[in-house]
């Protein structure tokens, strides 16, 4: 179906399921519960964890195909943040022309520095487009300010042309973002019980542009031009000895990959329209690096899972500060809590990264597939134990 086999079609319909029922999964406690604070089911933050999947499932198309490590596709996600808010600016508030041209400038943009990057390849690569993401990023506080508008970041103002629509709303406001009428910042309340759920017009057009993104990734998985980069990633020195121009197909990765980046910066910028240089920064470079690889490097779904583990423990152990610890272990002795929480309030709060450190130390020694390589793990241990309980039964005699 969809052209695609069952394994893939499964998957599909796995990850649509976990997308449409996010607001329900990510609110496992009360509202008015102590456990709260580990809900994350909030439209910003559903918002991110999907528009994080998407840049991380471009960025594996090129890293987990090809090989190529690029230290340098933060550039394309801010490219496509600013492209979306001029769109904003000059043309309407509906997202959709914003969006198309974010993918079309971050591509040309990949194609431009993916022409001259491609060049060399391993470190050498690396290096070249970490080069480029820097220089976009200090052009974007230099020279480019009138585009970019500096350290201030390019935002809307009520002096906005807008050839198709408004400058501004009858109350005097700026207009806010919208998809044919519907407005992305809306959002329904539904309160079950002690829970609360919230339904995001603007999440769930992230949904659907993830799950597209996704069906177009299985489709170059699968597809001749998939197998063809990974022939690159085996040997592409063999390739080359057999006449065989690679540089195509690289490039096209490359390009694909920076349009993904392009398609997430720009649903940033159509979720909250402002772009700023520090979307460009080397740091956001190397932040889907590790999404990727946490969640396994050259996998579908592995780089969806990696995005939304980051950015949970980014925006839900960032918030854990001393006063709560304290509020977990007061049944604990004086002296023993105290120091309880002063060796773990070094792993939350401003200190999360170090816990995430630690984890992605314990994944890449453990588990070098990620986590789905664990998953898989798990479900072969699974069905082990499954096999011999029926192996026992049937070698039990009858009495």
């Amino acid at each position: 179906m969809l052209g695609l086999n069952k394994k893939d079609f499964t998957l599909l319909l796995i990850v649509a399921a976990l997308v449409v029922f996010a607001p329900f999964i990510l609110n496992p406690f009360p509202a008015d519960s102590a456990m709260a604070q580990f809900n994350a089911g909030y439209p910003d933050l559903m918002q991110r964890f999907v528009i994080f999947g998407i840049f991380a499932i471009g960025f594996n198309i090129l890293f987990g195909l090809t090989g190529y490590l690029s230290f340098g596709h933060a550039a394309f996600l801010g490219v496509g943040s600013y492209s979306a808010v001029w769109m904003f600016k000059l043309l309407s508030m509906n997202i959709v022309p914003a969006i198309i041209l974010s993918v079309i400038v971050s591509g040309l943009f990949a194609m431009l520095i993916g022409y001259i990057s491609l060049r060399r390849t391993g470190i050498y690569f690396s290096i070249l487009t970490l080069a480029f993401a820097e220089m976009s990023f200090r052009l974007a506080y230099s020279v480019l300010t009138p585009i970019t508008n500096g350290e201030t970041g390019l935002q809307l103002t009520l002096d906005d042309p807008r050839i198709l629509g408004e400058t501004a709303t009858a109350t005097g406001s700026i207009p806010v973002t919208n998809f044919f009428g519907i407005e992305m910042r809306a959002t329904e309340v539904m309160n079950v019980g002690g829970w609360s759920f919230q339904f995001n017009n603007g999440y769930y057009m992230c949904a659907i542009m993830l799950l597209l993104a996704f069906y177009l990734a299985i489709r170059i998985f699968r597809s001749p031009f998939g197998m063809m980069l990974r022939a690159v990633k085996s040997n592409q020195q063999r390739m080359n000895y057999t006449g065989l121009n690679t540089k195509p197909y690289t490039l096209a990765a490359f390009v694909i990959s920076g349009m993904y980046a392009g398609l997430a910066g720009g649903l940033m910028a159509s979720m909250d329209p402002l772009a700023g240089a520090e979307r460009m920064q080397w740091t956001a470079s190397g932040e889907v690096v590790l999404m990727t690889i946490l969640g396994g490097a050259g996998t579908l779904i592995g780089p969806v899972l990696g995005a939304g583990f980051i950015k949970y423990f980014e925006n839900i152990f960032s918030k854990i500060n001393e006063q709560v610890l304290h509020s977990w272990f007061h049944a604990l002795p004086d002296g023993i809590e105290n120091a309880v929480v002063w060796v773990l309030e070094h792993f939350v709060g401003s200190g999360w990264h170090l816990t995430l450190g630690l984890l992605f130390m314990l994944v890449v020694t453990f588990l070098p597939g990620g986590l789905v390589e664990g998953g898989q793990r798990l479900g072969r241990l699974l069905r082990r134990k499954d096999a011999e309980k029926k192996t026992a039964t049937q070698s039990t005699p009858a009495e």
